[in-house]
């Protein structure tokens, strides 16, 4: 089974839009493996049309982590952060988490309520709608929290 130590999104200029770590002490470590990362996806994509799928694969390994990379049509780089393991990866289960956090923040971004109040151009940095903290884009936060409950990264919701 696949476990998710990390997510990261990190914009077309590589100002982080979201570093969600499912640790509860390494949030810094995880931040740096993202800026790491960018480098890395930077080769990948100059490497030219060899290289255009979105799935970028394993970037690198660091320590008990291995860094798979993936870009999205406007850029939007996604970085996961998984446990080394004995077990085989298979890119399949990889590829699926990756679509899954597209997904959501596609869905994040899609919401006309997101762009209230703001005169902050976003077109081409959507990190600056993170830093407003509105309640608006914890969906994005909530989202990717769901997806960490289902790959078993975090605890189940506490049911009330």
């Amino acid at each position: 089974m696949v476990k998710v130590n990390a997510i990261a999104l990190v914009s077309p200029l590589n100002h982080p839009i979201i570093v969600r770590s499912f640790s509860l002490s390494d949030h810094l470590k995880y931040n740096y493996v993202a800026h790491t990362s960018l480098d890395v996806i930077e080769e990948r994509i100059a490497l030219g049309p060899k290289f255009m799928d979105c799935y970028l694969g394993h970037l690198y390994s660091l320590e008990d982590v291995a860094v798979y990379g993936y870009v999205t049509p406007t850029r939007i780089k996604i970085i996961l952060a998984l446990e080394l393991a004995d077990a085989v990866v298979r890119d399949a289960d990889v590829v699926a988490i990756f679509k899954a956090v597209h997904t959501a923040y596609h869905e994040s971004m899609s919401n006309p309520f997101l762009r209230l109040n703001t005169m902050v151009d976003f077109t081409t940095d959507p990190s600056s709608l993170l830093n407003m903290q509105t309640k608006e884009w914890k969906g994005l936060e909530q989202r990717i929290d769901n997806i960490g409950r289902a790959i078993g990264s975090l605890p189940p919701e506490p049911t009330s």
